[in-house]
Formats: C-alpha cells, sequence, structure tokens
C-alpha cells in the first residue's frame, strides 16, 4: 500500500479558478474508489490517494489527462510518493500515529 499526494495544475485557463477541474478529477477519483481500487482524500491544496503503488500510477495517469481532455493544453502535475513495504500504512493510520503521540505529551 502507497500513499500518494498529488497536484494537477491546468495552465492557461480561461479565469483563476480552477474548481470546475478539480470536480472533474474528484469524479474520476470516485470512481476508482467504487470500484474498491483506491482510498482519496480531498484537501484545499491537493489531493491524497492510498492503494497499490501501480494502480496509483494509472490514477495520476487519469487525473492528469483530465484537463486536457477540457481542452487545457498543458498540465503540470506535482507527485510525492510515500511507500513503506515493512508495515502496512494507510491514511488514517498515519494520522492515528501521530494524535497517539500528541495525547502522550499532554
Amino acid at each position: 500500500m502507497a500513499i500518494v499526494d498529488v497536484t494537477v495544475i491546468p495552465i492557461g485557463t480561461e479565469t483563476a479558478s480552477v474548481s470546475q477541474y478539480v470536480a472533474d478529477i474528484h469524479t474520476i477519483l470516485q470512481s476508482y474508489k467504487q470500484e474498491g481500487k483506491i482510498n482519496f482524500q480531498l484537501t484545499p491544496m491537493n489531493t491524497i490517494i492510498e492503494g497499490e503503488l501501480s494502480i496509483l500510477f494509472e490514477v495520476i495517469q487519469a487525473i492528469h489527462e483530465a484537463p486536457f481532455n477540457q481542452g487545457i493544453n498543458r498540465v503540470a502535475t506535482n507527485i510525492r510518493i510515500d511507500d513503506r513495504r515493512d508495515k502496512i500504512a494507510t491514511m488514517s493510520s498515519k494520522l492515528a500515529s501521530v494524535q497517539t503521540k500528541l495525547k502522550e505529551k499532554e
């Protein structure tokens, strides 16, 4: 199980808003989630996706292509991968670990 932090940046949009592109990407992610292939969390600045690394690369390609499919001619995609192999780490388990450590400090 890997966790990917991804930001897709359409370049050359008509307005400063990119929410329509984010919504399109969200729809793609939701379809992968419904198939049981990934879990994801949308944040104000990026999207975090967890799943098998080979599937994540497939998902990244699909969401990178999304703005092109809406007529954008240039897209920059930033990707950061956390691939831990000594134990299973999920988004929720990583957050829980930090919460436990915070409680220990109280």
